[in-house]
């Protein structure tokens, strides 16, 4: 039977990394919110500047943030993820 190959990427016998779940998952999450289940993904920077429905304030480019969608909307699962918008964590965090 032939021997496996070591990754090139980890050094013979030295352990792996632990899995980071944020990452793995894109970062999204499955939150409640008024009684109903939304999905948050954090956003590390973006190119363009969104308006905040909690402060009414701009997010600038490159600023980190949250998109948040309910996870079912009265038109369906798609048209929700149409109506998601992006907040600031702290917006987003004070209003749940």
């Amino acid at each position: 039977m032939p021997s496996k190959r070591p990754s090139r990427r980890r050094p013979w016998g030295e352990p792996h990394r632990e899995l980071d779940l944020d990452r793995a998952t894109g970062g999204r999450s499955t939150t409640q919110r008024r009684g109903e289940d939304w999905t948050v993904q954090k956003i590390r920077a973006s190119d363009k500047a969104y308006r905040c429905p909690g402060c009414q304030q701009e997010i600038g480019p490159g600023t980190a943030h949250v998109v948040a969608w309910a996870q079912d909307g009265l038109f369906g699962a798609d048209a929700a993820l149409a109506d998601r918008r992006h907040w600031h964590n702290a917006c987003w965090d004070r209003a749940r």
